[in-house]
């Protein structure tokens, strides 16, 4: 197993960050390492990401700092040539599964449907990305993983926060992927502050 790979499953947890300001990840990525987040994805809707990646792995060596949102070959390569960790796609596609494997980098795939998802467990995606998590139930996932998909590495990810982190972990998937409000920009010491403690309630939910 990829060290990437091995690091989400024991933590359980992908931070992913989506702004529309490159120069506001500093001070959420160094929040939510401060908070013990180990394994990050910027997605490349966001502005100057690759570069972003590139900074990010320099400032924290020991943190895995993948590439999200890559829906096709193009994207995928360039992020894999900016040395992402990992790559993590909104859909399930077997042409960017495929330039991850001839590269050995790892692939969180999105997928929702039942066929997605074997599809993408079939083409070799290391984690599956269960994507939006936010339009189904949780009982839709342990009724994946408890028949037939019983041993496919699920990821819930959408509308995880430290609420319902620990929910969708006890209802079958192996990690959560969490962003929205909670990797947003942080705009005073106070919210600094409020973030972080977010952050680490949600860890300590699902440890």
């Amino acid at each position: 197993m990829h060290e990437a790979i091995a690091e989400i499953h024991k933590t359980k947890i992908v931070a992913i960050i989506r702004v529309k300001d490159s120069s506001t990840i500093g001070l959420i990525a160094k929040c939510l390492v401060e908070a013990g987040i180990t394994a990050l994805e910027i997605t490349s809707n966001t502005p100057d990401y690759l570069d972003s990646i590139t900074q990010l792995q320099t400032q924290y060596p020991s943190i895995f700092i993948g590439a999200g949102t890559i829906t096709n070959e193009k994207l995928a390569k360039d992020a894999i040539s900016a040395g992402a960790h990992f790559l993590v796609t909104p859909n399930t596609s077997r042409q960017v599964i495929d330039v991850a494997k001839s590269t050995q980098t790892p692939i969180l795939v999105g997928a929702l449907t039942p066929t997605e998802i074997y599809q993408a467990y079939e083409w070799g995606a290391d984690l599956i990305k269960v994507f939006p998590t936010n339009s189904v139930t949780f009982d839709y996932i342990t009724s994946l993983t408890s028949g037939p998909f019983n041993d496919f590495p699920l990821v819930a990810v959408g509308s995880v926060d430290e609420n319902n982190a620990k929910k969708w972990i006890e209802s079958g998937a192996v990690c959560v992927g969490f962003g929205g409000e909670l990797t947003s920009p942080i705009l005073s010491a106070e919210e600094y502050i409020t973030r972080k403690s977010r952050i680490i309630s949600l860890i300590k939910s699902i440890r």
